[in-house]
């Protein structure tokens, strides 16, 4: 890696850290679009097929043995992030489909929360569609994920610093679970389908175990991911 590389990913891993988020922008294959629609589509469960009822105005999608799922959940650019966002031995923990039906999918600004420590889960959403203001897009709230000591509690139903994202099928946003995010409404029914996956460091694990059938998880998820220097990675991450 020359200089210019190396300048490129300390500016990639400060912006991740500060702002709490990256957007890998055609992270995945375009080759591997077509095969992952048609895997949501098949994988699509009504909210009573789960074991926990989901809430409407979305369609979810149970894709955990899905294999080409699996492979963008292990896409080393991904993996990298993840991991310098965790910054200890993780592992995948869930995947799933969702997409807001038409005029449905509108979330309040909210955290996932961390469990143990800030910052020991990682979330992500990859898109399978094009995403934007009409159909849906995710909002965040750059840098929340860590306030400042004495700052009051976030106002949840205060917009004035989210950001609506907008962009194109094969995208990965890669965030911290404490970074405040919503969905929004599906204003057109414009297909806005994407995948939700979380990644847990290995101190969760057995946290992980006990809840595991509740959220409807097949998958095995002994595997282990090391956090790795991703410099060459991060050089195009944020």
């Amino acid at each position: 890696m020359d200089d210019k590389d190396l300048d490129s990913a300390m500016t990639n891993r400060q912006h991740l850290h500060r702002e709490g988020y990256a957007l890998l922008r055609q992270a995945v294959p375009s080759g591997w679009l077509d095969e992952l629609r048609s895997a949501f589509d098949a994988g699509v469960k009504a909210s009573e097929q789960w074991p926990v009822p989901r809430g409407p105005g979305w369609r979810h999608a149970l894709l955990d043995h899905e294999p080409r799922i699996q492979a963008v959940c292990r896409l080393p650019q991904l993996l990298a992030v993840v991991g310098e966002l965790i910054g200890e031995r993780f592992f995948l923990a869930q995947v799933e489909g969702r997409e807001p039906l038409a005029d449905g999918g509108h979330q309040q600004l909210h955290r996932d929360l961390s469990m143990q420590r800030p910052g020991d889960i990682a979330n992500v959403m990859v898109y399978f569609d094009d995403y934007g203001p009409d159909n849906g897009a995710t909002r965040i709230v750059p840098g929340s994920h860590r306030p400042k000591p004495g700052e009051p509690p976030f106002d949840f139903n205060d917009e004035s610093r989210s950001v609506q994202l907008a962009g194109a099928a094969g995208d990965i946003l890669v965030f911290d679970v404490d970074l405040v995010h919503a969905g929004s409404r599906n204003l057109t029914g414009r297909r806005r389908r994407s995948i939700l996956i979380s990644y847990f460091a290995e101190a969760l694990y057995e946290s992980h175990l006990q809840t595991r059938n509740l959220r409807g998880i097949r998958m095995d998820a002994s595997e282990r991911f090391e956090p790795m220097d991703g410099s060459d990675s991060l050089t195009s991450g944020a």
